[in-house]
């Protein structure tokens, strides 16, 4: 073997070995959501949505699930620009309703829709979904510091608070579980574990 070779599957190994929140996790896509999307702070108005609608679409289903549809979700909400899926009318719902790929669910779906119509409202007021929704946390990441998943809270006081303001507004599908996944997703917590090679890297 050559020495760029033996060099590169080092690092390879290394990078396998690298200890996870999650444990070994032997799915590539469920690892690379980890290793390189969850928990990292998002300030993409566009990525905001995305992670809205999906995890309202995750409500009662797994994450996993949602990851596999992810690539089919985006061609079906417009790669989720706010704007277009504010103006789909009956006959995107329809059109929704019998694509495959997707969570095929009416109320997640006109949900989706409307929470899109909201979302620019939100945009209008604050400049960005993203000066709106990082006002939470004062535009600072919450450290969670967890040692352990058992300790991993599925709501918090912040995300009761969010999730009143936002149904307030008029969204849907955002109780205060599903936007504490939010604010997981997008960083706005972070709470890789202690131990977990992430938590030091987005800290």
């Amino acid at each position: 073997m050559g020495e760029k070779a033996a060099g590169t599957k080092t690092i390879a190994t290394r990078a396998a070995r690298r200890w996870r929140c999650w444990g070994e996790v032997e799915d590539k896509l469920m690892r690379d959501y980890h290793d390189r999307e969850w928990g990292a702070p998002v300030h993409d108005d566009r990525k905001q949505f995305e992670f809205l609608v999906l995890e309202g679409m995750q409500a009662g289903l797994n994450w996993m699930m949602i990851l596999r549809k992810r690539a089919a979700f985006r061609r079906a909400f417009q790669n989720f620009v706010p704007a277009k899926v504010a103006r789909f009318t009956e006959r995107d719902v329809e059109r929704l309703l019998r694509d495959e790929g997707i969570v095929r669910n009416r109320l997640k779906i006109e949900a989706a829709i409307n929470n899109a119509q909201r979302f620019l409202e939100v945009r209008k007021e604050f400049g960005s979904f993203d000066r709106y929704i990082w006002g939470f946390v004062g535009g600072k990441p919450v450290q969670s510091r967890l040692k352990s998943f058992a300790r991993m809270p599925a709501r918090t006081p912040l995300s009761d608070r969010i999730s009143k303001d936002l149904k307030a507004r008029g969204f849907k599908f955002v109780g205060s579980t599903i936007v504490y996944s939010h604010l997981q997703a997008t960083g706005l917590v972070n709470d890789h574990l202690v131990r977990c090679f992430r938590n030091c890297e987005i800290r």
